[in-house]
């Protein structure tokens, strides 16, 4: 692994000597540190954690050389380390003084640690018991993101609330397509120690903040040829971000030789706030701005644009048994269709910025076309107005297949939806009711759908998506479906599987969906997946042709 310039080499360049007349340093600048004395604080609550302090004249930085492969550096002399082998171990520790013009002195001692903390299956599933390679789950949105790193900088701090990719965003130039090469290879070997490697097929996309590192001096994100060569020694132990326990798994992995996951921001420690047999979604803190958290998303299988793709369903449904063509203009069939008004809770739990409501200006039918249309206007408090139209209580279907036809509205923060949500939400709540998003788009990213499922297992930041390319889908009428059987969920454009669902085990967690469910059609505005609203934009509209349910 890639040996990052410590702090302590830059302080001996500058205390070395500068003059045209001396080509050789003072016996001064040569002084050897004396009398080194190391002092350690061994916490008892079972963390792991040893507080070191090291002292010696004429010093000017120090190094620690811990025995289970990590070192620390620091000018002060004192360091904290947090040693995660579970049960009570003894560890050797070398403390190493420099003094000016790189003159060296050592001590030794050995620390017996009680670590409590253990996670497993964490290691289990990162490893697979051996050895397992991880990628960028480039297809999803949120791969890479960023936000608030801690609470009192932007409310509601633990997501990318600032900024999330879509899919694919990263892979498509060449000034970032370098992170969606990466492998990142994690293994347990013998003793149960975790190690790690990078692979980062000879670039890394540096932050623009972070670019000296690299040599770089574009002075934005870009990929630059990096070595990370090298097995990096991987200790697993709490999280202490403060992140709300319901958002994270509480495990944190801290790597050796300033290793890195992917995307480079200086950071060695990573916060798993979930993992399972095929994703892993952690979470870091910027090196220069603590102030920022950077978020990554990683799949057990390499990203395709076409998604987890088949080229057919399981069970063909093809007994029509419920349809609006909504050949009636006016206002839509009230025995199919009631509302969500209003903007709900946390702007529907997005922060979403549209107030919706069920005028004519916002839902109607004419020449036997629906259109949603989201407007820029003051209502009710909010800047924009749309609507949410959903068939709760009156249409509500469980397995068959949902065809709906529609052009969708363009402009940076549209998001149309077509969807469906378990019709036991009133009682057991979202994501156990699960849900199944037929269709979502994106204005930020035009010509890009996908389709998701979201449960307890995957809830919020879902790892079971998968996207398609459509360039035209602002423009023309496509056909978006749902085939939706006893064992798997697939989705279509056009009669063309792009994605199916179907879960290695199937339980509560990964299968919410043997009971009925009801579909919704909504413009939303921002929010976590809209994004930034364009300043430009005034309105536009997703216009459906029909909806159409088989058994």
């Amino acid at each position: 692994m890639i040996k990052i310039k410590f702090l302590f080499q830059i302080f001996l360049l500058l205390m070395l000597p500068s003059s045209c007349q001396e080509d050789e340093p003072s016996l001064a600048a040569l002084a050897t540190p004396t009398n080194l004395s190391i002092a350690r604080e061994i916490t008892e609550d079972g963390s792991g954690i040893v507080n070191f302090t090291a002292v010696a004249e004429n010093a000017i930085s120090y190094k620690y050389v811990f025995s289970d492969g990590t070192t620390a550096v620091s000018v002060t002399g004192k360091a904290t380390k947090r040693f995660t082998k579970t049960g009570l171990n003894t560890y050797t520790v070398i403390a190493i003084a420099y003094g000016t013009g790189g003159i060296s002195t050592s001590k030794t001692l050995e620390v017996a640690v009680q670590s409590d903390f253990t996670d497993d299956e964490a290691i289990q599933l990162l490893t697979n018991g051996g050895s397992k390679t991880w990628y960028l789950a480039a297809a999803e949105p949120g791969h890479l993101g960023v936000g608030p790193s801690r609470d009192g900088i932007d409310g509601d701090w633990w997501w990318p609330k600032w900024f999330a990719t879509q899919p694919f965003e990263k892979c498509s130039n060449d000034e970032s397509d370098c992170l969606c090469d990466d492998e990142l290879i994690f293994t347990v070997d013998v003793n149960g120690q975790l190690m790690y490697e990078l692979d980062n097929k000879g670039q890394t996309y540096f932050n623009g903040a972070h670019e000296a590192i690299a040599g770089g001096s574009e002075g934005f994100d870009f990929c630059y040829d990096f070595d990370t060569s090298g097995t990096s020694v991987v200790s697993v132990g709490p999280a202490n971000n403060g992140v709300p326990e319901a958002e994270t798994r509480g495990t944190q992995l801290d790597f050796s030789d300033n290793a890195f996951m992917g995307y480079y921001v200086g950071s060695s420690s990573y916060e798993i706030l979930s993992i399972t047999a095929n994703s892993l979604y952690v979470r870091t803190i910027d090196a220069l701005n603590p102030d920022l958290a950077w978020y990554h998303k990683f799949s057990s299988t390499p990203a395709s644009q076409g998604g987890d793709s088949t080229t057919e369903v399981d069970v063909a449904y093809t007994n029509l048994v419920w349809q609006d063509e909504f050949d009636v203009d006016g206002a839509p069939d009230a025995t199919s269709w009631n509302y969500d008004l209003g903007n709900g809770s946390n702007g529907w739990g997005n922060n979403e910025s549209q107030f919706y409501t069920d005028r004519t200006d916002n839902v109607n039918i004419s020449g036997g076309i629906l259109t949603i249309t989201a407007k820029k206007e003051s209502y009710s408090g909010y800047e924009y107005t749309s609507t949410r139209m959903k068939t709760q209580g009156l249409r509500e279907f469980t397995y068959g297949r949902i065809d709906v036809r529609a052009k969708l509205p363009e402009g940076g923060g549209t998001w149309p939806a077509i969807w469906m949500l378990g019709s036991s939400i009133g009682t057991i709540g979202w994501p156990a009711c699960g849900e199944i998003d037929i269709m979502e788009h994106v204005g930020n990213n035009q010509g890009v759908v996908q389709s998701a499922i979201h449960n307890t297992s995957s809830s919020g930041a879902t790892v079971n998506i998968g996207s398609q390319t459509v360039p035209d889908a602002s423009s023309e009428f496509h056909v978006y479906s749902m085939n939706w059987s006893p064992d798997e969920i697939s989705f279509l454009i056009d009669d063309e599987v792009y994605y199916t669902y179907k879960p290695d085990t199937k339980n509560a967690d990964t299968w919410p969906f043997d009971t009925d469910q009801f579909i919704i059609l909504n413009v939303a505005m921002g929010g976590s997946l809209g994004g930034a609203i364009d300043t430009s934009f005034v309105e536009s509209s997703m216009e459906i042709d029909y909806v159409r349910y088989y058994q």
